[in-house]
């Protein structure tokens, strides 16, 4: 079999929700966090308790069937959460990461898809708590899904400066992202060498890895690619995207053969994925995918 190394347009083709949610990984531990919102302790009012009360517990509901994997039940418990308290910040950042699920799992162009509703719900959590810097970085992975990156960067430039931030290699990593997008490479690529300064970030390395292709620096974006797949995390193990662009910064330096084991990985974690069936293609064709 004969490979070649592709057309350098695939790489836009890399789904940026999968990437959104290897970041979400960490909402369980972040929703532990105090953010700020008015205890129902604190009210003088019985009623507003009661209804305070109601909302946290469909959100607990809510939160137990998300991480039972059955984001749809979820989804209805936090809008009621939603509707009973509307500045309800912790439910507003769930929902928002609910409908990420969905593009995650059925597609960008899936109905069920809905980014608007993703931005809406957090931009209202950040509105409800100002302090809520998770609901901040999620807003502005979901303004990069949406491709507004000049605006993602506006929302994640100053949290990457705050330092009560719990978790700023994820601020780091979305700003470098937003920015490798937008064409501004160089300043991307600083940002993305402090994302991975937590060196467990895979996604940080996969993204590195691309900012370094866009400049031609084939074996700079191996070794990063090769640093996201050598985590030693189950979801790092399997992130497709970096073992088929590994693959392509190989064909690029004519090494075929490792090419080949790259694209059989990433074609046997799942041939049902875009990725997957990319790479299958490349293997059943010898060269660049249709």
């Amino acid at each position: 079999m004969t490979l070649s190394a592709p057309p350098s347009s695939r790489r836009q083709r890399s789904s940026l929700i999968g990437f959104t949610l290897l970041s979400l990984a960490l909402f369980a531990s972040s929703v532990a966090f105090t953010t700020g919102c008015t205890n129902s302790e604190g009210s003088k009012n019985p009623n507003a308790q009661s209804v305070e009360r109601q909302s946290d517990a469909e959100y607990d509901v809510s939160l137990d069937y998300m991480s039972k994997g059955q984001p749809r039940i979820a989804l209805q418990h936090v809008q009621k959460s939603i509707s009973l308290n509307d500045s309800n910040a912790r439910a507003l950042y769930l929902a928002s990461t609910i409908y990420l699920s969905f593009c995650a799992s059925a597609g960008m162009a899936s109905p069920d898809c809905r980014l608007d509703r993703a931005e809406d719900n957090a931009r209202r959590a950040v509105k409800a708590d100002d302090g809520y810097r998770d609901a901040k970085n999620l807003l502005g992975q979901v303004l990069i899904d949406e491709k507004k990156y000049a605006e993602a960067i506006t929302v994640l430039d100053p949290l990457t400066k705050d330092q009560a931030y719990a978790f700023p290699h994820l601020a780091w990593g979305n700003l470098g992202w937003a920015q490798v997008l937008n064409g501004q490479v160089d300043q991307g690529i600083g940002s993305l060498k402090n994302a991975v300064t937590q060196s467990e970030f895979c996604v940080g390395f996969y993204r590195l890895g691309v900012a370094y292709e866009k400049k031609n620096d084939w074996a700079q974006a191996e070794q990063s690619f090769t640093q996201a797949v050598t985590v030693d995390k189950p979801e790092c193990k399997r992130l497709q995207d970096a073992w088929e662009e590994r693959a392509r910064t190989r064909l690029h330096q004519g090494r075929k053969d490792d090419a080949k084991a790259d694209l059989e990985q990433c074609r046997d974690i799942s041939s049902s994925s875009a990725t997957g069936r990319a790479c299958a293609q490349i293997l059943a064709s010898g060269g660049a995918p249709q």
